[in-house]
Parts: C-alpha cells; structure tokens; sequence
C-alpha cells in the first residue's frame, strides 16, 4: 500500500488546477460549504430535472444501439441515474464533479445531460483555466465515444460537430454568467467602498472642523477668561485696596465676562451651522491689534507695539488672523505668568518678505500668583504657523523672559 507522500509525489503530470481541487487544503474544503438558499434549491431541482430529461431520452433509444446487449443498457442506465443524483454535489465540488464524468460520460450515455451541467457548472464557478482542461478533455474523448457507440440517425462528423458545438455552447454560457456575477460584485464592492470612503471623508471633515473651532474657542475665550481670573486673584490678595481700584477691577471683570459669553455664544453658533468657516462673527486682521493692545494696557498691562509693518492693508487675511492670535496668546501668557512686567509686541513684513511676528517679556518681580494654565495654547499656535506655512519658535530667554517668535509667509 502506498502512503500520502508517494501519491503527491505523483501529482506532477495532473493539471496543477485539477490537482489542487482532488487533493485540496483542508481549509479550502473547509471553506467551501455554504448553506444553500431557496434559490439555490431551485436551480439545482431544475439542473436535476433537466439531467433526467435528457438522460430518459437517451435511455428511451439505447435499445436502438446496434449490438448493444441488454445488462449493458441497464448498466447504462444505472450510471445515468447514480450521476443524477451526482448533481446534488455540484456546488460543493464543481471540479471534482466535472471531472468524474469524463470517464462516466465514455461509458454512459444517458449521463450526458449530467456531464454538460456539471462543465457549465465547473464554467460558472471555477476560472477558465479548469474548464479549458476539462472542456478539453471531454471535446477530446467525443470521438472515441462514437466510434465506440455510433448513432444509428446521424453521421459520423455530424454527430462530433453537433456535441461540440453544444459543449462549446455551454462553456460559453457558463462564462457569461460567471463574468456577470464578478461584474455585479465588482460594481457591488465599488459602491462599498465608495460609501465608505465618502464616511470617512465625512468624518475628517468633522474632526477637523471640531479641532479648528476647538482652537477657535481657546484662542478667544482664553484671553477674556484671563483678565477675569488675574483681576479677581488681585482682588482677592488685596482685600484691603482703594475702592477706586477695586471698583475699577469689578469693571474689567464684568466686561471681560460679558465679551467671554459673547465670544462663546457666537462659537457655538457656528458650531451648530455645522462650518467653523462661514461664521457670523468677523475675524481678526492686522488691523485689529491696535485695539488689542490698547485693551491690555485697560486691563493694567505694560505693552509697547512696535509697528514696522508696511502696507498691512495688502496683507492675506489667514496671515492677518495667524498674527493676531499669537499675539493675542502671547499677551495672556505674559498677564498670566509675568505680571507687571513691559510686554513688547514687535512686527515687521512687507509683501513678498513675510511677516515675523516677535513678543517677549522679561522676568516678573517677586512671587507671582499661580494661574492654572495647560500649555495648549502655545501647541495650538505652532499648529497654526505650521498650517498657514510658517514657523513658530517659543522659549524662555537668556535674562529669565520668555519670548514668542514666528515667521509666516506673506506672498
């Protein structure tokens, strides 16, 4: 008796697609079983009857057959009726199926029905590579079969003309059907993709649109919530101050408080219009950091601006809105951690040159109280820079200071 190794050892003259589906993996046989639908049980009760048909035909004129002896016939027709119910297994073993009855169809005639619904099976679900070898085979073997077994109505070449046209025929067919199905679930994975990719597409929309009015809603509530914070720490460390400046104090805070919810309620209208970028409120340009300024000094600030901008009507508003927010996030932190201290705001561009936009402090005198602070404010101004296609440096200075430096293109 011969083990596994000697018989693959013999798989080198079988067609390589022939061999993989007789001697199959075991996940591939695996994965081949599927539960059939009712559709499934109507074409194969249909491929049946359409088997048993033809092969009742056949059977009806074996007795026609020359020199034909009986026990042949009634073996004739037991094959037939064995490879009808055959057809049962087509869609788990196309291939195998197939090609059984190769040498079933030689010796049966009333199997031939059975032997063309299992080729357009094999043309259905297996690549043309199978059905050329096992179409192949049987148009091979028509002639030996009726030169064995001729028909008593028609000639010899008309006969072989006959079957092979009707072999080709079914093969054909097969192929269309199966170039039909790849293109229905081609068109149907197209259409996935498409709707996925369109989600996706969506969802980074989204995403960026939350971070841009996230970035949004810091860089404007982060200044007014500032003032609010460092005027009621100073209230609070000095109880005892001069009514005048306690009355000024509660002024700032109640402004502060009423541009903050401002602010506030016009981000959150353009989040619920859905576009950070269409919003009613307008957007800050080089213009306004004059007013910016002169509201820090308001609050008690020491700001010098040194404005050595030329032309700043000609400067590109995204570079205008870049430079008011770093100045802005600048002048907070200073307020923040150096109060007291003489901030200097310098800007200097022209067309064609770019903009650099340069705010340093020096270090505060004596204890400064502890504002909380995260430290996102500077991580979303480099993000800004960065996106309008500049630089943006920040870091403590040699005296103890602390400066902001960027530099954005102005084309």
């Amino acid at each position: 008796m011969q083990g596994p190794r000697a018989a693959t050892g013999r798989r080198w003259w079988l067609p390589s697609a022939v061999a993989d589906v007789l001697d199959p993996a075991p996940d591939a046989a695996r994965s081949g079983r599927s539960r059939r639908t009712a559709r499934d049980w109507v074409v194969d009760f249909s491929c049946f009857l359409l088997a048993a048909g033809l092969g009742l035909a056949a059977a009806e004129s074996l007795g026609q057959e020359p020199g034909l002896p009986h026990p042949l016939a009634v073996a004739d027709q037991a094959v037939g009726a064995l490879a009808c119910g055959a057809l049962w297994l087509r869609r788990r073993h196309p291939v195998a199926l197939a090609v059984a009855m190769i040498p079933v169809g030689l010796v049966s005639n009333t199997s031939g029905g059975v032997g063309l619904v299992a080729l357009f099976t094999l043309a259905v679900h297996r690549p043309f590579r199978y059905v050329a070898w096992v179409g192949g085979a049987q148009l091979a073997l028509v002639p030996v079969f009726y030169w064995l077994r001729p028909d008593p109505d028609l000639p010899f070449a008309g006969v072989i003309a006959f079957t092979a046209v009707l072999t080709l025929t079914v093969i054909g067919w097969g192929m269309f059907v199966r170039s039909k199905r790849q293109l229905m679930v081609s068109l149907r994975d197209r259409a996935r993709r498409a709707e996925t990719e369109a989600r996706l597409r969506a969802e980074q929309a989204q995403r960026l649109a939350r971070e841009a009015i996230a970035r949004e809603m810091h860089d404007v509530l982060a200044h007014r919530l500032t003032l609010l914070s460092v005027h009621a720490g100073a209230l609070e460390f000095r109880p005892d101050a001069p009514r005048t400046e306690i009355g000024r104090a509660a002024g700032i805070i109640r402004e502060s408080a009423h541009e903050a919810l401002q602010d506030l309620r016009e981000i959150i209208g353009v989040l619920r219009a859905g576009d950070a970028d269409d919003g009613g409120r307008p957007q800050p340009t080089l213009a306004a950091l004059d007013a910016l300024v002169a509201e820090s000094r308001e609050a008690g600030m020491k700001v010098v601006l040194v404005d050595r901008v030329r032309e700043p009507e000609a400067a590109p508003a995204s570079v205008g809105r870049t430079a008011y927010r770093i100045a802005q996030e600048a002048l907070t932190n200073a307020r923040k951690h150096a109060p007291g201290t003489e901030v200097t705001v310098t800007l200097t561009g022209a067309p064609g040159q770019g903009l650099a936009v340069h705010v340093r402090n020096p270090p505060p005198d004596g204890e400064v109280p502890h504002v909380p602070g995260s430290g996102q404010g500077l991580i979303g101004l480099t993000e800004r820079a960065t996106l309008a296609g500049g630089t943006l440096h920040h870091g403590p200075t040699p005296n103890g200071g602390f400066e902001v430096r960027a530099r954005l293109p102005w084309g």
